[in-house]
């Protein structure tokens, strides 16, 4: 099969890979319509994250069941199927606590004996668990992009939201205006927010914010973002932040723009960044909590917004799509920022 395959920092090439075929009794072979370059894998690419050279990359995809092994029950050969972007079990005292991405027999793509998704099949394990039908009647090619987005950064932006406690009569400021960003606005309009801020210095994803749900738009950044925001909120602070960027920069205006008794549900992937005082917010009662998205758990929970329409904008944060041998420019358009989220279609 084709994958795209890492040499290097700023070296993504198509190579030949071995299909991959069943072990278990649980797995299942996934042929890959759909997958896409994702925030997080940039930084590989950037040489900012250590990867081993010569491995295939990739961790979201969804696709159309090709075979499966003797213990699968509910998944069955030509299911299109939503796979979430990290492996889980589904029985541990984690998953069954709802936190499937913390799965103590769990894992990434591309290690551990299976491939990576940005490729032509995958072998998916405990694939009862870890695949998502989505009705025959219901995959039309309008709605590919919204059921990639389920694989991870709608789950994760959602994440986001939920674990700041965004609801009803709540202020929601979000940092961050990738694709998570962009998708914890949809889903804090999802959840009833009453007004959300969306820090965005860059135009085209600021007028998608807008789209999405964002009721203003602060386009600063540092000491200016943080009075626009205390401005926008009668200077108290939103009751809800967002961290969907990962950075020493943006956990510092997280804490400067949360409101006392306030909470920041966090997802942005942390990379340099500082230690929390515990200190600094003991006395103010700030919430903190997030980590990595467990999408196994909010996919069946998401999906029939998805289908309803609901949520279905989420597929607006792909906006580029490319084929799979074009992978290379596809990492530079989103390293350049020239493109929010590319999607990949084989």
């Amino acid at each position: 099969m084709k994958a795209a395959v890492f040499y290097g920092p700023r070296d993504i090439r198509i190579d030949q890979a071995a299909d991959p075929k069943l072990k278990d009794a649980t797995d299942a072979i996934v042929r890959v319509t759909h997958s896409c370059v994702c925030g997080s894998d940039l930084w590989s690419f950037r040489g900012m994250s250590d990867r081993k050279k010569k491995t295939v990359i990739g961790h979201e995809f969804i696709g159309i069941v090709e075979e499966i092994g003797a213990g699968v029950k509910k998944i069955k050969n030509g299911d299109f199927v939503i796979s979430p972007f990290s492996r889980s079990d589904g029985i541990c005292p984690e998953c069954l606590a709802g936190i499937s991405s913390s799965c103590r027999n769990g894992g990434y793509w591309g290690e551990g004996g299976y491939g990576a998704c940005q490729a032509e099949f995958v072998r998916v394990p405990n694939s009862d668990h870890m695949l998502f039908k989505v009705p025959k009647n219901k995959t039309s090619k309008k709605l590919m992009p919204a059921f990639l987005a389920l694989s991870d950064v709608l789950c994760t932006g959602y994440h986001a939201a939920v674990c700041a406690g965004v609801g009803k009569e709540k202020t929601v400021a979000v940092i961050g205006d990738g694709a998570v960003g962009l998708c914890a606005v949809l889903s804090s309009k999802f959840l009833g927010a009453k007004k959300i801020i969306l820090l965005s210095t860059h135009p085209d994803r600021a007028k998608l914010g807008r789209k999405l749900g964002a009721s203003d738009i602060v386009s600063a950044r540092g000491e200016k973002a943080f009075k626009a925001v205390r401005k926008l909120t009668k200077d108290t602070g939103a009751d809800c932040v967002l961290e969907c960027v990962g950075t020493k920069e943006s956990w510092k205006t997280a804490f400067k723009i949360v409101r006392k008794g306030g909470r920041i549900g966090w997802v942005g992937v942390p990379h340099d960044v500082a230690p929390i005082n515990i200190g600094d917010v003991f006395g103010e009662n700030v919430g903190i909590m997030g980590g990595r998205a467990p999408a196994a758990s909010y996919i069946p929970k998401l999906l029939p917004h998805v289908l309803s329409g609901e949520l279905s904008m989420s597929g607006d944060v792909f906006t580029k799509t490319i084929k799979l041998g074009d992978i290379q420019k596809g990492y530079e358009a989103m390293d350049k920022r020239r493109e929010i989220k590319v999607l990949i279609k084989l």
